[in-house]
């Protein structure tokens, strides 16, 4: 079941998902004007002004060419997972080749697309504190006095825009589009009225000008690089979001509406300096005219900001739920804000952790002179990692030979490295901060995988088989009672220890007993036609397997009903749910390190019980303790 939206649609629906994809997808990217100028004019090499100026350009416009149309909309959003892009998109893809009876364990390949997730979230921690502080940074342009202000104006902002989260989109969503579809309009429009004044700047469409800076001044350009990459910053959001409005709307969105409105807007802004190379202000906020235009600009600006945010704080939630569903994050408490769209979730404790750490960042660095310095390095590193990624996707699944995969994924990762490289210089002015955030976040899905990975084992590795099972509930020492229980268990194949304990302690089992596995599939949605598996083990047992799709979330109740359904002498408002409770102790033989170890107890202490992530009611659930040594 794809969530790709279908092809035969009205004129007027398609429209609808084009604009939609404005607001979403390319939030993050449409409000890069706002800072990405700026700072290339702070690292123009020392050459002629008119030259260095026609260089930028030609290798902003260049870029967002490579990057964004042909390397991310023509190849990398054809490896799809049944509709569904991302970084997790990709990681699901590589494992369809293995062999379902090998262990899955975590490769070269898991390891790096873990690094590529981690990174995403130092970027979502970045990217709204410098496009909002950007927007804040609009009032000096009208009055210099607001200087002293801007960082407060900046975590307001960002404060109301998380305590809104909990609201979910639903009600702002439905603008997102048509404000960022008149926001493009607007950029090119002021573009337009700046290149008319000095045409000339045309020429900095053609790229020699870019390849002729940057081979003369290969020493200086580092600067330039990591200033230049500010432009494609929003370019993974194009993958990543590609199941909410498929690839066809999103190329549609940006040839009509995204790339134009950038293109002229940077042309415009290199008109500007040219034309006022004296000017130390913001050569965005300068296109405008002075007085009531600009005033609006900077508003303009300033909700342009939000709707940017808000698609990197979806993201990091979506990013979420799926690193759970997939085993690599602890269970977190998931709000659905809206019962039409499962994708509009939010889950409080990312989104506390985001705010805090926004505006932290917008306080810390304090202007986007300072906050551009630790921006680029975490998006260049996913950048990579996609193409790395993608290559053994092209070579292992399709089977494209080495003669066609090589040049392709080798030139992306040229133009992806060089970027890379040139934000390294970044590293002791702040960007450090991006990737100390996602060296955290990967101690904690690298620690949460392999720890589950061994409390499976410990757990399931010396299993009771179903056919002990049907002699235990035979043995005339267990007496049968009436009423129906449900045991979670890890494994298709396991018991759970939970009936083991029970039948110790209490010398019963209940008449109806259904042994309830949920598994998440490696592909975005099981059809509910294909979500739940059931067969008769004997004696009056059942074992059940629920299947989802990582952008799923568990429902027990309606599997089962479900369940009942099928002819199970099950009543599934007066069964017992029995679960274990891990007891996590230190000081093991588990090959982990011994922080490692720590740090899983206190996750496990810390994760949501799994009987609140299944939507179980508290009243029907048994919890049994059950102390594990690592």
């Amino acid at each position: 079941m794809s969530t790709r939206p279908p092809l035969n649609i009205s004129a007027s629906a398609r429209a609808g998902l084009a604009i939609g994809a404005l607001g979403v997808v390319f939030g993050d990217i449409g409000t890069s004007p706002l800072y990405t100028m700026k700072e290339c004019l702070a690292h123009l090499p020392d050459v002629g002004r008119t030259e260095a100026v026609l260089g930028v350009l030609s290798l902003i416009f260049w870029s967002l060419i490579l990057i964004v149309s042909v390397k991310y909309l023509f190849f990398v959003t054809k490896a799809d997972n049944q509709g569904e892009g991302g970084i997790f998109a990709l990681l699901a893809l590589i494992h369809s080749r293995r062999n379902p009876a090998s262990p899955q364990g975590l490769g070269f390949a898991v390891i790096m697309i873990l690094i590529g997730a981690a990174l995403l979230y130092g970027d979502g921690v970045i990217t709204p504190a410098i496009t909002v502080l950007s927007a804040a940074e609009g009032f000096v342009n009208i009055d210099a006095n607001y200087r002293d202000y801007v960082v407060v104006i900046a975590c307001t902002i960002l404060a109301i825009l998380f305590w809104a989260q909990h609201k979910g989109t639903k009600s702002i969503g439905a603008v997102f589009g048509p404000v960022m579809l008149v926001w493009f309009i607007v950029l090119a429009g002021l573009g337009i009225w700046q290149i008319a004044q000095y045409p000339t700047i045309l020429r900095a469409l053609n790229p020699a000008y870019g390849l002729k800076l940057l081979g003369r001044h290969p020493l200086e350009i580092a600067g330039l690089l990591g200033a230049v990459v500010l432009a494609i910053t929003g370019a993974e959001a194009l993958y990543a979001d590609m199941g909410h409005f498929g690839r066809r709307y999103i190329s549609l969105a940006w040839y009509g509406a995204a790339l134009p409105g950038l293109a002229l807007n940077y042309l415009g802004q290199g008109a500007y300096s040219l034309t006022h190379p004296g000017s130390n202000e913001n050569p965005f906020f300068m296109v405008a005219p002075a007085g009531l235009p600009r005033v609006l600009l900077i508003a303009f600006s300033i909700v342009a900001a939000v709707i940017a945010s808000q698609a990197l704080i979806t993201g990091a939630f979506s990013l979420t739920r799926q690193a759970i569903q997939l085993g690599y994050f602890p269970r977190l408490k998931i709000n659905y804000t809206n019962a039409e769209h499962s994708g509009q979730i939010y889950v409080p404790f990312v989104n506390l952790l985001l705010a805090i750490g926004c505006i932290l960042t917008v306080i810390f660095f304090g202007s986007t002179d300072r906050l551009a310095s630790a921006y680029g390095i975490a998006v260049t590193g996913t950048m990579a990692i996609t193409t790395l990624a993608f290559y053994l996707v092209v070579r292992h699944l399709w089977g494209w030979p080495l003669w066609r995969a090589l040049p392709i994924c080798g030139a992306f990762l040229l133009v992806d490295l060089a970027f890379f490289v040139s934000n390294a210089r970044k590293l002791g002015d702040g960007g450090w901060f991006p990737l100390a955030i996602a060296a955290a976040v990967l101690a904690v899905m690298h620690t949460w995988k392999i720890g589950r990975t061994e409390i499976f084992q410990r757990v399931y590795g010396n299993n009771v088989t179903e056919s002990e099972l049907t002699t235990i509930a035979r043995s005339k020492h267990v007496t049968r009672v009436t009423g129906s229980a449900v045991f979670m268990v890890g494994s298709p194949q396991g018991t759970p220890i939970a009936l083991l304990h029970h039948v110790k302690s209490n010398r019963c089992l209940h008449q109806t007993v259904v042994l309830l596995s949920i598994m998440t599939e490696e592909v975005p949605v099981v059809p509910p036609s294909e979500q739940l598996n059931l067969r008769e083990i004997g004696e009056g047992i059942w074992r059940a397997v629920g299947r989802y799709g990582y952008m799923q979330s568990p429902d027990v109740g309606e599997l089962m009903t479900k369940i009942k359904g099928l002819s199970v002498p099950i009543n599934p408002q007066a069964t017992t749910y029995f679960f274990n409770r891990e007891m996590i102790i230190t000081g093991g033989n588990a090959k982990m390190w011994e922080w490692q170890k720590g740090l899983y107890s206190f996750l496990s202490r810390n994760a949501r019980p799994a009987k609140d992530y299944y939507q179980i009611t508290p009243s029907q659930i048994i919890e049994i303790g059950l102390p594990l040594q690592l």
